[in-house]
């Protein structure tokens, strides 16, 4: 059954089109993904498909009757609604269901009406809803449910749409990047809470491991037109790479072609015949694709790195605390030549206050934090670039160098630099504004790089980028020959790049851990598994304990077996001497051997149940 139908869509910037003649269809219960490049449209085509802005050309159609839901990356909520009233507004149709619902059990007069209210809740599985609401909420950390959202963070936000969004459970549900602002451990909740759902969704993440989990479908945005592939991302991958030979070997042959019809074009009178006119259309035709600009944007790093010496970076019981939220308590860590570590923990637990402290643009309440005279850090912070409005582009390289060192001594002057980071020269005097957020971020990233560091501290620098950025960025720092520390909510980049774990359990405590992030989750896994196992004997052994001395009932049934057994034994015997007395007489010994096989069963049967009692009075 389809649910939503996109016709020869097109969305243009200015004089740069994004996308035209876009069509594709959603059918009830898939899991779509969009992926593309940064700046190529993909939130723009998510809020016309939500009719939230119109296309420039065609229609998009949503099947009668399905409800859609639209998660933007920046929600926006009543800010004087409390976290329950953002999750059951006056709009939310299951709340009116509830009320309905009230308000006919309280008019006792209308059986009819209750009835109604009575299916609608069953229809709409809302006889729990709040119960749902706050398991949902609390599984994503939100758990102060009268809280303001006037007072959250948009971290906490995004959060609380996303809760609305799963507690109203429209037929379509459109996420824009619902992964931004979830630590790992609540990404790996709404995964598992999503992959079996039954829901249909169509999102934009570059979370791949996400993508892997939930997705069953791909479509791929690429220079304006639409590729669709079936599968996961994984199996997408294989599909593009398939797609993209057999293009390079049409766009060969089409070459070929193409010199040759050349020629004739050229030989040939103004005057064309029927048949000279429709091989000229031909020529047309394979003109075009001969001429097809295969080359993929290629993001390169060749960043010179700074001298490192012997002494980096030295944590010395370093503390602190915000009131009685307590985020290091005496930590101690000495970073050595070409560490890569990364950390994980809940959002809230430190951090990104530690990182800070190490750039010390917040001061710790006790201990201190020694940096090597030879480390020259590069952080990459979430708030992104901190500039003036009216900034163009280019100006934000020039104003660090006009010409940026290389490897090898070589040079590279601020425009090539950015061509290199996929910013082509169209876009060097673009406001820095008017660029997409998955932009900025790789603006803000080259800025970072270009400074030459020698130890890299990246919070959450997977946030935005889009997938070819991701794939070079990973690239670019398993290449990286000094310190890297990381937060990172993505666990494809964090198992591809770190070597040990920071693990901040709370309260001050943090824990260290040799090893990426599967061998982190491999080992909590076995580590729970053997809690469940000794958990299990114990209780067990408790149960038995706990029994002690039989009770009433079963000293009754322990009397009343040591009576039943000396009969059953006794009748055993009796059966015995009657089949040998009977021995010729075939029809008697059957009826006498039925009955002996019964009795011998019941009588095994209440043996080992006396031996069980009796072992209990000990």
């Amino acid at each position: 059954m389809n649910y939503l139908s996109a016709e020869n869509l097109k969305r243009s910037f200015g004089e740069r089109v994004l996308f035209e003649e876009i069509t594709f269809g959603i059918d009830r219960g898939q899991k779509v993904a969009l992926v593309a490049k940064n700046g190529t449209g993909k939130t723009s085509l998510l809020r016309i498909l939500a009719g939230l802005e119109p296309p420039e050309t065609g229609e998009v159609v949503t099947r009668n009757g399905i409800t859609l839901g639209y998660l933007q990356q920046e929600p926006e909520l009543n800010p004087e609604h409390s976290v329950m009233d953002a999750i059951f507004d006056p709009t939310n149709e299951i709340m009116s269901v509830v009320r309905e619902y009230e308000e006919a059990m309280l008019d006792e007069g209308d059986p009819e009406r209750m009835q109604r209210s009575f299916d609608a809740m069953d229809r709409h599985n809302a006889w729990d809803i709040e119960a749902q609401a706050k398991e949902i909420l609390t599984s994503l950390n939100i758990t102060d449910f009268d809280q303001k959202i006037k007072t959250l963070s948009g971290g906490q936000i995004k959060r609380v749409a996303m809760s609305k969004m799963l507690i109203e459970q429209p037929d379509l549900m459109i996420l824009d990047e619902p992964t931004n602002h979830l630590d790992i451990e609540m990404i790996e909740w709404l995964e598992g809470f999503l992959a079996s759902s039954e829901r249909t969704i169509l999102m934009v993440t570059h979370d791949r491991v996400f993508l892997d989990e939930v997705c069953d479908m791909i479509l791929e945005l690429d220079n304006g037109q639409l590729y669709k592939h079936k599968g996961n991302y994984s199996t997408y991958l294989n599909n593009r790479a398939t797609r993209q030979e057999v293009e390079a070997a049409n766009v060969d042959k089409a070459k070929n072609l193409y010199r040759k019809e050349l020629e004739w074009m050229r030989r040939q009178p103004k005057a064309r015949t029927t048949k000279s006119k429709s091989r000229e259309d031909a020529f047309y035709d394979t003109e075009k694709v001969a001429k097809t600009n295969l080359k993929k944007d290629e993001l390169t790093m060749e960043v010179n790195m700074q001298r490192m010496g012997s002494k980096i970076l030295e944590l010395h019981k370093v503390r602190k605390a915000y009131g009685d939220n307590v985020l290091l308590d005496g930590f101690d860590f000495k970073f050595r030549k070409g560490e890569r570590i990364g950390i994980v923990g809940a959002n809230g637990s430190g951090k990104s206050t530690l990182l800070k402290m190490i750039m010390e643009q917040i001061e710790p309440d006790g201990g201190k934090i020694v940096k090597g005279e030879t480390i020259h850090f590069g952080y990459y912070g979430q708030d992104g670039l901190n500039l003036k409005e009216g900034k163009r582009v280019k100006e934000v390289i020039t104003d660090i160098a006009e010409f940026i060192p290389l490897k090898k001594g070589k040079t590279i002057s601020a425009a090539q630099l950015l061509e290199r980071f996929l910013f082509p020269r169209s876009q060097h005097f673009q406001y820095v504004e008017k660029l997409s957020g998955g932009e900025k971020k790789r603006l803000y990233l080259l800025t970072v790089l270009i400074a030459n560091p020698n130890f890299l501290i990246l919070d959450e620098p997977t946030n935005d980028l889009d997938l070819l950025s991701l794939n070079v960025l990973e690239d670019f720092l398993m290449e990286f020959e000094g310190c890297i520390l990381i937060v990172t909510h993505d666990r494809h980049f964090m198992n591809k790049l770190v070597d040990q774990l920071f693990i901040f359990e709370g309260n001050g405590k943090i824990r260290g851990f040799v090893g990426n992030y599967d061998k982190y989750r491999a080992a909590l896994d076995e580590d729970k598994k053997q809690k469940a196992t000794a958990k299990k004997v114990q209780k067990e052994t408790e149960s038995l304990a706990s029994k002690g001395k039989m009770g009433f009932n079963e000293k009754r049934e322990f009397g009343l077996l040591e009576v039943e057994i000396p009969k059953l034994e006794k009748r055993k015997a009796e059966l015995t001497s009657e089949m040998e007395s009977v021995v010729d007489d075939h029809e008697k010994l059957m009826k006498i051997s039925e009955e002996f096989q019964r009795i011998s069963d019941e009588l095994e049967e209440k043996e080992l149940r006396w031996l069980e009692l009796s072992e209990l009075e000990g």
